[in-house]
């Protein structure tokens, strides 16, 4: 027996030298025609399934690959392709010279964003979303940040709340509710409230926040954009583009798994294939399931995503892609103390307040669901060399099914005898928050149908990039929640309370306060015997939008260049018919072409405004009166920089907000001649200056006041609550060894910085300020293989800091994340 055994060791000993002498290696490196390595290109051997991409240095290898005479198929987006005839020699490494790819002018279907390894892989140079046009960053009059996934995956980002924190000038005002409508988080952009609104440039609304396991870029579009983007899906600061990722022409993806503080567990997978030998049809997957907890006594989160998408260039001139997009997820909603917005402050900071962050005063028990489901199906064909016809169809659908609560302040009470409601008391200094509490069952429905035709042709020597569009959208609102009900009361004070009577204020003492133990009241049967007796609504709005505009970008000369863009706008309800126009315009010269620009631009954006019922107070009849959209204009100046063959870029920009026909008052009088400002200073850089080296840093001030209203209005001469704060900053800054012992380990530090944020600002109400904060985060990282670990550590130094917009929002205390990634 023992004879036989050695024997078939030996056979397979043979074998599997015989596999070795028969096959080989081969390797090589990418680069541009500027020396550049070109990471992520793709490398296939014609005639078999081998292949691979380069890695951050350009680089790639095949191993095992038989003995023989192939050709090698080198590409990437935006690049000539390249192919080179080489031989393998049994148990030999072929090594190719450098291989280098010539740049090629991209058409609108064809762009597929990747890194550039040694180029600025935390920017991007091109947007196919931002004019509607291929247009470079360097040459576009309007400012936008590009978040990249690069920048994401370094960061171990798993909410949408921390991508952004990597863009200037816009903050966080309150966290997603999950609630119809408008559950989707809030932020502030140029001193006006904004949400993430739009996918690939078509409406993605959603209630819930955006998972980041299928974002591409995330592009943060400064100022009004109603002329490209109309009004319902903005902001007069601005817009959140998220573009997504694409599927490509070889199979490749990844698998991840992250774990960290608070109980967050996630796993994430990115999976490519084509799906036909002539890799003309390819799909992509990306999904995830994440569950997390708290940071407070109670509150819990818990999401499935799943996104396939599918492109299919049928010839050289036609071609299709369809990106969809699963999501359901199920939380407690976050914990929002609103000041009383109806009398007098009685607290005007946190020190007053003296809020306990660690208690969330809600119950695991009480929970919202958010399925969102959205399509998006788009059609390219080339009419000829200098046109190409763009359709594309979005349908989405959005819903909110469950508990929702906030906690609205009521009365203060100071130590000693007081009446109220008919009890007396002893209390200690502080404040009573009143819980209110809705059964949520609403329903969005959207729907955009776009046509575009965009051109790229000379007149009289001069080019012209066109866009000219149509544009149809729809939004129908079904909402059958109920009503709102008290569902007891919340102390927040100096102290404990004494003698309270808990049949009047249902309220316990804090310091042995516990969640979900409070009377019952937070349990699924309690409140449902609140709510059952509560009328349900039974709404249902529809708004449909018909538009149409043009864009030009004419190059007067190759370093002046100049964009005239317009829309109209037919908006329809119910009660409402207006029609809207919308002006756009920008200068662009580049003293030094493709690396310095200096531009100013004019963008014009609008909002629909519903008509007011007033009572006339002599004859005591009511009459309607219809008002005109609500504009707003934005002057801006400033220059960019493309700086050390792309490896910098940075934008520096002044903007001037005026907002018109505002209107003021309503039942007995109603105007429209109020007016408000935003102004400020804005600066992004993104550099890679050295290699490994990424830098991403934003600054930013700005200054609203509401300048014009009645005499006695509560808000002329404040800045708006929604402004956020007025000084932001942030910075990250990375370094990754790429040679010696330490190839692959890195170095991440960074943060973010607000000023002081008046969240209440009025001038009868008085003022609530949050206190400035700053945040810091560090991570490490380390790339080996296939394999890469990321830890990061958020919230060094423990701070305790809050968002709000006339709210109370405390955020996490210090946390971690680990990611472990397998690629293939």
């Amino acid at each position: 027996m023992s004879h036989k055994i050695i024997c078939f060791c030996a056979f397979v000993l043979s074998l599997q030298i015989g596999f070795t002498q028969d096959s080989g290696s081969l390797k090589g490196k990418v680069a541009d025609v500027k020396g550049n390595m070109i990471s992520e290109a793709n490398i296939n051997i014609q005639g078999t399934s081998i292949g691979t991409q380069t890695d951050k240095t350009g680089s790639f290898m095949l191993d095992k690959v038989p003995t023989g005479n192939y050709l090698l198929r080198v590409s990437y987006v935006g690049f000539e392709s390249k192919e080179i005839a080489f031989s393998i020699r049994s148990g030999s490494l072929t090594s190719l010279p450098l291989i280098i790819l010539n740049s090629k002018e991209e058409q609108l279907s064809e762009v597929i964003v990747r890194g550039n390894g040694n180029a600025n892989t935390f920017d991007r140079k091109k947007s196919r979303y931002v004019a509607k046009l291929p247009l470079e960053k360097i040459e576009n009059p309007q400012v936008y940040d590009n978040i990249t996934a690069e920048l994401l995956d370094q960061q171990v980002v798993t909410n949408f709340d921390d991508a952004l924190k990597n863009s200037s000038g816009i903050t966080k005002l309150w966290e997603s509710t999950g609630r119809g409508g408008d559950g989707a988080g809030y932020y502030s952009l140029r001193g006006f409230p904004v949400q993430p609104t739009l996918v690939n440039g078509l409406p993605g609304l959603t209630n819930a926040s955006p998972d980041p396991a299928n974002i591409e870029t995330i592009e943060v579009i400064k100022g009004p954009s109603g002329t490209l983007y109309g009004s319902s899906l903005i902001s007069y600061g601005g817009l959140i583009n998220i573009s997504t990722k694409r599927p490509y022409d070889y199979f490749g993806g990844n698998i991840s798994y992250t774990l960290g503080s608070f109980g967050l567990n996630r796993v994430a997978a990115d999976i490519n294939t084509p799906l036909d030998e002539e890799e003309e049809v390819a799909l992509r997957l990306n999904t995830a399931y994440q569950t997390r907890n708290s940071f407070q006594d109670a509150g819990l989160s818990r999401s499935l995503f799943v996104a396939p998408s599918l492109s299919y260039k049928v010839n050289e001139r036609l071609s299709f892609f369809v990106n969809t997009e699963f999501y359901n997820g199920e939380s407690t909603n976050p914990t929002m103390l609103f000041v009383d917005r109806g009398a007098p402050l009685r607290v005007t900071n946190i020190d007053e307040l003296a809020y306990d962050t660690n208690r969330s005063y809600t119950s695991n028990d009480l929970t919202l669901e958010n399925p969102n489901f959205s399509l998006q199906a788009q059609m390219n064909y080339d009419l000829s060399d200098s046109w190409t016809s763009q359709t594309v169809v979005s349908r989405g659908s959005s819903k909110s099914k469950g508990y929702y609560s906030y906690l609205y302040e009521t009365t203060r009470f100071y130590q000693g005898r007081e009446e109220v409601e008919g009890e007396v008391t002893n209390l200690d200094e502080g404040v009573v928050f009143t819980r209110y509490m809705n059964n949520q069952n609403s329903t969005t429905l959207t729907t955009d149908i776009q046509q575009n035709f965009i051109g790229d042709f000379e007149i009289a020597g001069m080019r012209n990039r066109v866009v000219a569009g149509l544009d149809y959208f729809q939004r129908h609102i079904t909402d059958n929640g109920t009503g709102y009900r008290a569902n007891g009361n919340v102390y927040i004070g100096n102290a404990s309370l004494q003698n309270v009577n808990e049949s009047v204020y249902s309220i316990y003492d804090p310091n042995s306060y516990i969640t979900d133990g409070d009377s019952g009241i937070l349990s699924t049967a309690a409140v449902d015997g609140i709510l059952e007796n509560v009328d349900r609504n039974n709404r249902n709005t529809q708004e449909d939008i018909y538009s149409a505009y043009v864009s030009n970008v004419l190059n007067i000369t190759p370093k002046l260049s100049a964009m005239v863009s317009l829309r109209l706008d037919q908006f329809e309800n119910e009660s409402n018919s207006q029609t809207a126009l919308s002006p756009k315009f920008g200068l662009v010269y580049q003293p030094v072409l493709e690396k310095v620009s200096i531009f100013a631009n004019y963008l014009n954006g609008f909002s629909n405004v519903a008509p007011s019922e007033v009572i006339d107070q002599g004859t005591g009849e009511t009459r309607r009166i219809v008002f005109d959209p609500e504009q707003a204009s934005q002057f801006e100046i400033g220059a960019k920089l493309n700086l050390l063959n792309d490896r910098l870029f940075a934008t520096f920009s002044y903007y001037d907000i005026q907002v018109e026909n505002i209107v003021l008052g309503s039942g007995f009088e109603a105007t429209q001649d109020g007016e408000r400002y935003s102004r400020g200073f804005e600066t992004r850089i993104t550099a890679s200056p050295l290699e490994g080296l990424n830098l991403v840093a934003g600054f930013s001030h700005n200054n609203s006041k509401v300048t014009k209203a009645a005499e006695n209005d509560d808000f002329l001469g404040k800045r708006p609550e929604s402004a956020g704060p007025e000084t932001l900053a942030n910075l990250w800054a990375s370094y990754r060894f790429s040679e010696g012992r330490m190839e692959g380990f890195g170095l991440g530090f960074g943060g973010n910085y607000a000023s002081e944020n008046m969240i209440f600002n009025r001038n009868l109400g008085g003022t609530f300020t949050l206190p400035s904060y700053a945040v810091l985060n560090a991570a490490i990282f380390y790339d080996v293989d296939k394999f890469s670990v990321n830890l990061k550590l958020n919230n060094l130094t423990n701070k305790d800091y809050f968002n709000g917009w006339s709210t109370i929002n405390p955020q996490a205390p210090r946390n971690f994340a680990a990611a472990l990634t397998y690629k293939f």
